[in-house]
């Protein structure tokens, strides 16, 4: 049975990495499948280092510890009218800044803007010594040098684990509208998606979802800014890719929410993240189709949302035909094996970059203090 020890500050948590052989870090435990641990790591609960440090409205940059809950950081920042614009996911579900950014999650709003990576700006970590390593900064310019925040962003706690972190944010817009077009075959709603990703609007977000069939696809096209002209952008955006359905108001923030809660997986629907580019949406289309998945994709189909209703051996196989990798953030209802087997199986699909990713591990937790690399 593993132990578990609330982290209360950064000297602990270094302390306690120093003084135990295999440590773990646990934020809200938003995304279950990443944070089983095997029976001989200690959990270290981040919960407790939390807290902003610094918020500078002016700069628009904020200082947390990494514990911090996005929900407060959002409070924050919503009383001055900004926002962090790349919608982190699992949000109502306890999630932490620290975790966010270990497990490399954002959400549709990185269509315009980025994702995680790119508004990262410094973090301190402790790495496999104990030591506080310090990367970045926190303001916008920083010091030239290896890029240590981004060597963060989806490391899993596997590399180091992060104790502070620092943002830039950007201002709210004051209203959004979304469209929604509606297509009954898969290659028109690729196109569509294609076409919308390149062409010269600020689109917010852009979500195609596919429910247990091709003829079910769905493009949602989000907008934001001054609502006085957001009907007028509308209108135009209408006649160059067709009319559709307008959602506003509550209904429109509704659907977003709902997509970033990941309210639209099923019950016992295993969730699994997978980095892809649009012009192979068409070939795991035709793999997925008859399986019962239900599919989301967005950052102009950079990346697809499964939701996977079978034991995850099948899609594992599926993705390695198409050399594409996965990670499994949500394990809701299948018994996919011992603990172990749960943990090896973070990761499915193909792999690239072991070598490298392995050589960095060495540097940076020499004794294998944290989990190995999966």
């Amino acid at each position: 049975m593993s132990r578990t020890i609330p982290i209360e500050s950064i000297h602990m948590l270094q302390e306690v990495v120093r003084g135990h052989e295999r440590v773990m870090p646990r934020g809200g435990g938003s995304k279950n499948a990443l944070v089983a641990a095997p029976s001989d790591a200690t959990i270290l609960d981040m919960r407790a280092l939390s807290g902003i440090l610094e918020y500078q409205p002016g700069e628009y940059t904020f200082t947390a510890l990494a514990g911090t809950p996005i929900t407060q950081v959002e409070d924050a920042l919503a009383e001055n009218g900004q926002y962090l614009p790349f919608a982190p996911p699992f949000v109502a579900q306890g999630a932490t800044l620290g975790g966010t950014i270990a497990a490399g999650l954002s959400g549709s709003a990185r269509q315009r803007y980025g994702g995680v990576r790119d508004f990262l700006i410094g973090t301190r970590f402790v790495d496999g010594l104990g030591q506080l390593v310090r990367g970045g900064g926190r303001v916008v310019k920083n010091a030239a040098g290896f890029d240590l925040p981004k060597l963060m962003v989806g490391s899993l706690g596997r590399l180091g684990i992060l104790a502070e972190v620092s943002f830039k944010v950007f201002p709210r817009p004051h209203a959004y509208a979304t469209l929604r077009l509606d297509f009954s075959t898969l290659v028109d709603a690729v196109d569509a998606l294609q076409w919308l990703a390149t062409a010269p609007y600020d689109v917010e977000a852009l979500d195609l979802a596919f429910g247990s069939a091709p003829s079910d696809a769905s493009l949602y096209v989000r907008i934001g800014g001054l609502e006085k002209i957001l009907t007028a952008r509308l209108e135009r955006l209408q006649r160059f890719i067709g009319t559709g359905r307008i959602l506003t108001n509550r209904d429109e923030a509704a659907f977003w929410d709902n997509s970033r809660s990941f309210a639209w997986i099923p019950p016992k629907a295993t969730l699994v993240k997978v980095p892809l580019t649009s012009g192979k949406i068409a070939q795991i289309e035709a793999t997925l189709n008859d399986t019962g998945a239900l599919r989301r994709y967005c950052a102009g189909g950079n990346l697809a949302w499964i939701a996977w209703p079978n034991a995850l051996t099948e899609l594992h196989a599926l993705l390695s035909k198409l050399n594409l990798a996965g990670l499994v953030l949500l394990a809701n209802g299948h018994d996919n094996g011992s603990e172990s087997d749960r943990r090896s199986a973070q990761r499915i699909g193909a792999r690239t970059g072991d070598l490298l990713a392995a050589r960095i591990k060495s540097a940076l937790d020499p004794n294998e203090k944290f989990l190995p690399l999966i």
